[in-house]
């Protein structure tokens, strides 16, 4: 690591608050198994989850949840699980991205990339998407429990606090 990255991260907040959000049409709390699997490691990160929904995968109902989310200077982060397919359902990249303010393109190619070395070429039928929605960062993953640890532990977790930091710049 260069000394200025070593210097952001230790500029960089400790206490990141993070929404949510599963993305899904039939989870609930009992079978969300992405969705707490993303709460419970970003609370072993040491994050702080603030708000924690399911919503189905309706434009209508995710666009405002996320304007709200974004205005609401309580939440640096909204991280969403699920709604990343192809199917004709799967709208999260759609909507998420008609709200990014600053795309950041290296967050999707890096977890395809990682996912590849999972499950070989299956991981471009992935559209993660992250960027900035003002200076809120936005995180989206596929909603498997194997692809949030991925997500989590290799990406999210080690540079969330510095992205937070960045975005208020």
């Amino acid at each position: 690591m260069s000394q200025v990255s070593a210097e952001h991260r230790a500029d960089a907040p400790k206490n990141v608050r993070c929404a949510v959000i599963t993305v899904s049409d039939s989870r609930t709390r009992q079978t969300d198994t992405g969705g707490q699997l993303l709460n419970d490691l970003l609370l072993q990160a040491g994050m702080i989850v603030a708000v924690r929904e399911i919503i189905p995968d309706e434009p209508a109902i995710m666009r405002p949840l996320l304007e709200r989310l974004r205005d609401d200077a309580e939440i640096d982060a909204v991280l969403l699980t699920g709604g990343t397919g192809l199917s004709s359902r799967d709208m999260t990249f759609e909507t998420v991205s008609s709200l990014i303010t600053k795309l950041l393109p290296g967050y999707g190619e890096l977890f395809r990339m990682l996912s590849f070395q999972e499950i070989g070429a299956a991981a471009m039928l992935s559209r993660a998407v992250g960027g900035l929605m003002s200076s809120t960062v936005v995180l989206t993953m596929p909603g498997s429990p194997a692809a949030v640890r991925l997500a989590v532990e290799r990406i999210i977790g080690p540079e969330l606090r510095h992205l937070v930091r960045e975005a208020r710049r």
